[in-house]
């Protein structure tokens, strides 16, 4: 049996296939006007996260 906890690190060729399943299954099974609601339906903390994030990157792009 394999060993699910190991980190096989960057390079990871089985979660970068899920992740592309799960994304094309979400774009094949949901509309655009469904995808910006669900993006737009985000919690204050989330949104003051993101702000952040968004202000670090910028930050960093300037240095």
């Amino acid at each position: 049996m394999e060993d699910v906890t190991k980190n096989p690190g960057e390079g990871n060729r089985e979660a970068d296939r899920r992740y592309r399943e799960d994304v094309r299954d979400t774009v094949h099974n949901t509309d655009a006007e469904e995808r910006a609601e669900a993006a737009r339906d985000i919690s204050d903390s989330e949104l003051e996260e993101a702000k952040e994030a968004a202000e670090d990157a910028k930050s960093r792009a300037r240095s």
